[in-house]
């Protein structure tokens, strides 16, 4: 019995070791209504253009800019300035 739960523990270990947060790649989220107190989320949006006839097509929500979303997160660049060598 307590080796099938130290395999269970290491499984779900290993599992959650792999689980990687949602990219935010869209910067436009629609927010769509499902019921009295749902709302979800469709965030694969580029513009607020692209965002609009999702919502405007039926849908109750509206769009919202995606909280999750960091525009040229690649790498943080470094300053041009440069220090004078001293001789």
């Amino acid at each position: 019995m307590t080796r099938l739960i130290l395999a269970t523990i290491a499984a779900l270990a290993i599992g959650l070791a792999g689980l990687q947060p949602a990219k935010a790649e869209a910067p436009w989220c629609a927010v769509i209504t499902i019921g009295e107190d749902s709302v979800y989320w469709d965030c694969r949006y580029s513009s607020i253009e692209q965002c609009r006839p999702n919502v405007l097509a039926g849908n109750r929500g509206f769009c919202n800019p995606n909280p999750y979303y960091a525009a040229n997160a690649a790498e943080p660049r470094r300053s041009a300035k440069r220090r004078a060598r001293q001789q």
